[in-house]
């Protein structure tokens, strides 16, 4: 990395649902606490490299104020390790694919609920293959994860 300025990139399996989602709610935290960042999300898949994320994903994130339809899929690429301070995975399986790709001088990796006191260890339930109230559980999964790395950050 060349600047100072932290740059955060949110990782999930498919970056349709988890990882946008977290996305979206980091950059409003961010926003609220005037924090000058950079911020993207990945999956460790490429299964939906170019797709928009899932329906209801956008629909939660709607409801709670951002517009998500224009995020894009994509796989995390080695030069990411580079370009981003901190690499956030969303449940430990694409932790450990992280860790495994990660150069010695790569960016901080970490789980998002890491940064939520008492939530240590704990995954981002992945609310794909559940029903629509899933999503809000991710939203307010992430949004908690998500304010708690900005004060982080802010420190």
């Amino acid at each position: 990395m060349t600047t100072d300025k932290p740059a955060i990139l949110f990782v999930c399996l498919g970056n349709i649902c988890r990882s946008p989602l977290a996305e979206a709610a980091f950059r409003l935290e961010a926003e609220r606490a005037g924090l000058d960042v950079e911020v993207d999300s990945a999956g460790t898949g490429a299964w939906h490299a170019g797709e928009p994320p899932d329906r209801r994903a956008q629909a939660v994130a709607r409801r709670n104020g951002v517009d998500i339809s224009g995020y894009r899929a994509r796989q995390v690429e080695p030069a990411d390790f580079a370009r981003f301070s901190h690499i956030v995975a969303l449940d430990g399986d694409n932790l450990a694919v992280l860790q495994r790709l990660r150069p010695r001088d790569g960016a901080a990796l970490s789980l998002l609920l890491d940064h939520v006191a008492g939530r240590m260890g704990e995954a981002v339930a992945d609310p794909y293959y559940g029903a629509e109230a899933g999503f809000d559980t991710t939203w307010t999964d992430v949004t908690m994860g998500a304010r708690d790395l900005v004060r982080a950050l802010m420190r």
